[in-house]
């Protein structure tokens, strides 16, 4: 078994104190400049893919606190993918941020009660197949955050408009329509990611036992996801659902992935091997 070096901790708060000025950027200055927002977003990222980076070189680690610090990268790329094509996207960072923040601060948590080096990094690194199988699924997380974010400022935006006055962290958000559109775009690409993810997880269990699907709690939840996704994407197209009600879809929908994949390795490690 490879130990990993005696110093992660280090890295780890880091990481979490790198998430700390995007958290209070839009809230100190809202008329931040283009290049101080993405000065931010790249120290956040950086801080974020060097941890990640730097714990599976040696080896994989399959852990709850790894899956979490890969899905604050996971996110924040797919944040900065959309920021980059449409500008008033760079306003979900209020929730964004300090969303990020609480789950870096458990992954910080989980390692300091179990450093890195124990047991549990002693796997070895994933082939290409499974390598891809995570990186989809990852995606799909990260994608399905932002679209439930995204639908968190609709929300928020639409109280404010039904109680006619916008609250000074409401002011900060996206323009409902650009929430709207952000939330269904991202949706799209999910539903399409979450299919393949499907699909690649059956590649795996017909390789793994001859089965193509284990009904195991992922593989259900994923099958519920994907059809609350479609669901929500037909009717949005069909019927022109919007506003509170299809944020709520995607809530769930959020709700339903977060079971699946981070929900899943923390039973198994925090109530089952804890």
């Amino acid at each position: 078994m490879t130990a990993l070096p005696p110093f992660p901790l280090i890295v780890d708060f880091a990481a979490l104190f790198a998430l700390i000025p995007a958290s209070v950027l839009p809230f100190r200055d809202r008329a931040a400049s283009r290049g101080g927002f993405w000065a931010v977003q790249g120290m956040t990222l950086a801080g974020a893919l060097v941890l990640v980076g730097w714990r599976v070189s040696v080896s994989w680690d399959g852990g709850l606190a790894t899956a979490l610090w890969l899905s604050i990268g996971a996110t924040l790329i797919a944040y900065a993918c959309f920021a980059v094509r449409r500008r008033p996207v760079a306003g979900l960072l209020p929730l964004l941020a300090p969303y990020l923040l609480v789950v870096a601060i458990l992954a910080t948590i989980l390692d300091i009660d179990q450093p890195p080096g124990g047991p549990a990094y002693g796997a070895t690194l994933p082939d290409l197949w499974v390598a891809l199988h995570i990186l989809v699924s990852l995606s799909t997380y990260a994608l399905v955050t932002l679209a439930a974010l995204a639908g968190l400022a609709v929300i928020l935006r639409e109280r404010s408009l039904k109680a006619k006055r916008e609250p000074g962290f409401v002011a900060i958000l996206p323009p409902m329509r650009e929430a709207e559109s952000l939330q269904f775009r991202a949706l799209v690409v999910a539903e399409i990611v979450l299919g393949l993810g499907i699909v690649s997880g059956m590649v795996l269990e017909v390789a793994a036992v001859g089965s193509a699907i284990d009904f195991d709690h992922k593989t259900v939840l994923s099958f519920i996801a994907f059809v609350v996704l479609g669901i929500l994407l037909v009717s949005h197209a069909k019927a022109g659902l919007r506003g509170r009600r299809a944020s709520r879809f995607t809530l769930a929908a959020y709700l339903l992935i977060t079971l699946a994949y981070p929900g899943v390795k923390a039973v198994h490690q925090i109530l089952i091997a804890g």
